[in-house]
Order: C-alpha cells, then sequence, then structure tokens
C-alpha cells in the first residue's frame, strides 16, 4: 500500500464517520469509518518505515566519482 492509497482511505474514512449522517441497517458506518482510518494510518506507518529504511541503507559508504578531462 503506497502513500496515496493509505491518504484516500484516511480521507474515505474520516468522510464516512464525522461528515456522513445516514443509517444502514445492520451496518455502522462510523465503524467502518474508523476501521478505514485505522487501516489507513498503519499503512501509512508501514511504508514511511519501508521507504525510509531504503534511503538510509547505504550509510558509511562513500561514492567517489571522477571524471577525466582531456586538457589542451
Amino acid at each position: 500500500m503506497g502513500i496515496g492509497v493509505s491518504i484516500f482511505l484516511l480521507a474515505i474514512g474520516a468522510i464516512l464517520t464525522f461528515a456522513v449522517d445516514a443509517s444502514v441497517s445492520g451496518l455502522d458506518i462510523d465503524v467502518v469509518g474508523i476501521i478505514l482510518m485505522i487501516s489507513g494510518a498503519i499503512g501509512l506507518l508501514l511504508t514511511m518505515l519501508v521507504f525510509g529504511r531504503r534511503d538510509n541503507a547505504v550509510v558509511g559508504e562513500e561514492r567517489v566519482v571522477t571524471r577525466e578531462r582531456d586538457v589542451y
């Protein structure tokens, strides 16, 4: 799950929890919204942990790049 999907789940969950005032028999819309917000938050945290580790994985190695030029 990426950052976009996680933010989308958070937004849909917040809309269902705080903005929708409808009732469906056998289904509590507030609970569905809270579940979506929790899953979006967990997905966002996991995505940030995974991408944060990729950036810091090559710490300590210095990469030297040299380019030789012809001098006239």
